[in-house]
């Protein structure tokens, strides 16, 4: 691990936390050279899963691109941030355990609605009206009556 600062490889760990999940560690580090500190984070590295778009293009799945989508349909609400990782964080364990490294963008798209439908009704109609490419008034009425019922 290179040091940030004088770029010394040679650190040594002070202190290391790991997150709930236990799928990203946090160690704060201190440089031997120059004693600054610093911090590092350590992911497991998980198998690469390819989306299958609507046109049958494929793409590697991003994990900060579905947070963004989730951010944008959870402005202006009062979802914490928090929630928001840990339903990217359930999507994306969920489909690392499916059996195949390539998911269909309609199934992702399911996953984060459910959960969003769960957790706040307002974030889940927008999300849906991008994920079901609403295009008109009617396509939102029918979604808010299946919602009430």
């Amino acid at each position: 691990m290179h040091c940030p600062y004088c770029g010394t490889k040679d650190s040594e760990v002070v202190e290391t936390r790991d997150n709930g999940d236990l799928d990203v560690i946090r160690r704060r580090r201190q440089c031997l050279s120059c004693s600054k500190r610093f911090t590092t984070y350590e992911r497991i590295e998980n198998i690469n899963l390819v989306v299958i778009k609507r046109d049958g293009k494929r793409e590697q799945l991003s994990r900060d691109k579905l947070r963004s989508g989730l951010v944008r349909a959870c402005e202006k609400t009062t979802i914490p941030v928090e929630v928001i990782d840990k339903v990217v964080t359930d999507v994306l364990q969920e489909l690392r355990g499916a059996d195949s490294i390539e998911i269909q963008s309609s199934v992702i798209g399911e996953l984060v609605a459910t959960r969003l439908k769960q957790i706040d009704k307002v974030a889940y109609i927008r999300f849906a009206s991008v994920f079901r490419r609403f295009v008109d008034a009617e396509d939102f009425e029918r979604e808010v009556k299946r919602l009430i019922q």
